[in-house]
């Protein structure tokens, strides 16, 4: 932990924050604001249900991931920060602010023990769990099974319940438009109407293959799968009453 914790007002809530990432740059994260379970485990059997991986990828702690703890001190009741990333996910802090709520927020680069900096063994995974290496957009939400685990046990009956809101989103580029977009879904799906629910974002620069499949003629656009009829809203994703008319009418 930093001896000098960031100090910031814009944080509503204390909570801890833990993010695990794949080599391919899929996200699974949660915000815990009991701060009662250790979830490295819990997103890691996230990752094994939603890419079908053979167990449980508990080796990409702490290769790939993030975590942040934030608390009021009592004293000036200021929020306090500590938000850390290891050197492969540094990158992704502009993402990791988004989906966070975090804004501008300079991230901490924290270096692994040393039996962890060595890459090699690492990577004799590889042939084992292909999928982590691939892109599947996935960036996943699973804050809502904090209030419900108490251990650091993998629910997995949990993960497989019923998907709630499902939806993709489609971009060209990671930009600052990007994150605003990330930012405004977030506090629309925040209500608990929306909970759980699933984003899957696509760059259609990187993948014009799907965006042909889905139709994708003009980005952002945003296609809301489950529940069903399947929507689509298009450029209108920094307002936050055109999401809440993409995400009510049935």
């Amino acid at each position: 932990m930093l001896d000098s914790p960031l100090v910031s007002s814009a944080i509503p809530r204390p909570f801890k924050g833990i993010a695990v990432f794949t080599p391919g740059g899929d996200l699974v994260y949660c915000r815990d604001y009991q701060k009662k379970t250790q979830w490295h485990l819990n997103l890691c059997g996230a990752l094994q249900e939603h890419l079908g991986l053979v167990e449980s990828p508990h080796f990409l702690v702490p290769y790939f991931t993030a975590t942040i703890d934030c608390w009021r001190d009592p004293s000036h009741q200021n929020v306090q920060i500590v938000a850390e990333a290891y050197p492969l996910v540094y990158r992704y802090q502009g993402l990791l602010n988004a989906v966070f709520e975090l804004g501008d927020l300079e991230w901490q680069r924290v270096m692994p023990s040393p039996e962890y900096r060595s890459l090699s063994v690492f990577e004799t995974h590889r042939s084992h769990f292909p999928q982590l290496w691939e892109s599947h957009n996935l960036v996943l939400d699973l804050s809502d099974l904090a209030s419900e685990l108490t251990s650091a046990t993998p629910d997995r009956t949990a993960v497989k319940s019923s998907p709630g809101t499902v939806l993709k989103l489609f971009v060209s580029g990671h930009s600052a438009l990007t994150e605003q977009i990330l930012k405004t879904l977030q506090g629309v799906l925040e209500s608990s109407r929306y909970r759980p629910y699933t984003l899957q974002m696509v760059d259609v620069s990187k993948h014009p293959e799907q965006a042909e499949i889905d139709q994708i003629s003009a980005t952002p656009t945003l296609i809301r799968i489950s529940p069903k009829p399947v929507r689509r809203l298009v450029g209108e994703l920094h307002d936050p009453r055109a999401l809440l008319s993409l995400l009510s009418d049935s």
